[in-house]
């Protein structure tokens, strides 16, 4: 395997599953200029028209984009909502990505959810409490920066396959969903648990372990932020039927303010 098929892996396993499920409404690119450069994303607003809507925000992972991330149809599972595909910029690798920590990359994609926020909010009816966000890998990694840098912003999280950086330390407690491959080679199964530890300390929630079926585990069912895992037997993708545990598992929460 050469150096750029290696790479993209991270972010293309998306592909080999193929549901390129078919578009039942029609997207819209957006663009945002946020220090000098222009940043955009694939837009799904809500199927039908009605009261204030849910946003999701996805990251998809690295050496991807929107193009073919937009294919995992969170818009499908979550018809209700406004979902944003952002696409990253190009990282010292030269393969799209996203910010681990804070300060990487002068904060670009921390600069780029807070205006795209705004415009969003001022294009579509937002509910401020029903903000979300989730991501693949390298963008299951920036979901993690963003509850530990702007957890007043979103009601809860759904990072896949992704781990903490020691720099990152969410401190508010927030629901999470943490979906891990047991065969993961690109992002150490060690690591995701690493991760998993930590969102549980943070939401106080290790003495309420609880089996909610086949590979899935939640701690603290009944609190207002539960820690719920996904693991499956598989490598570095996204499972089948991932993105409707995601919306099943958000649409619960709501921003308490």
């Amino acid at each position: 395997m050469n150096l750029l098929s290696g790479r993209r892996r991270l972010g293309l396993t998306l592909a080999l599953l193929a549901w390129c499920a078919p578009q039942s409404w029609a997207a819209e690119r957006m663009s945002w200029d946020v220090d000098d450069t222009s940043r955009e994303a694939i837009v799904y607003p809500p199927a039908a028209a009605g009261g204030k809507a849910p946003l999701l925000m996805a990251f998809h992972g690295f050496g991807d984009d929107v193009d073919n991330f937009q294919h995992v149809d969170l818009h499908g599972a979550w018809p209700e909502a406004v979902v944003v595909y952002f696409r990253g910029l190009p990282t010292r690798d030269r393969y799209r990505g996203w910010q681990v920590e804070r300060g990487q990359y002068g904060d670009r994609d921390l600069k780029l959810v807070d205006t795209a926020l705004g415009s969003l909010r001022a294009k579509y009816r937002i509910d401020d409490t029903r903000v979300y966000a989730t991501g693949f890998s390298n963008g299951a990694m920036f979901t993690y920066l963003l509850w530990a840098e702007r957890p007043a912003l979103f009601a809860a999280y759904a990072p896949i396959a992704g781990r903490l950086r020691p720099t990152v330390q969410p401190s508010m407690r927030r629901p999470l969903l943490h979906v891990a491959g047991v065969q993961d080679a690109m992002v150490r199964y060690a690591d995701q648990q690493a991760a998993v530890e930590t969102a549980v300390r943070v939401n106080g929630v290790a003495r309420a372990r609880h089996a909610c079926g086949e590979g899935c585990t939640v701690y603290g069912p009944k609190t207002p932020a539960p820690v719920m895992v996904l693991t499956h037997q598989g490598g570095h993708t996204i499972p089948r039927g991932t993105p409707d545990r995601i919306a099943a598992f958000l649409r619960q929460f709501a921003l308490q303010r």
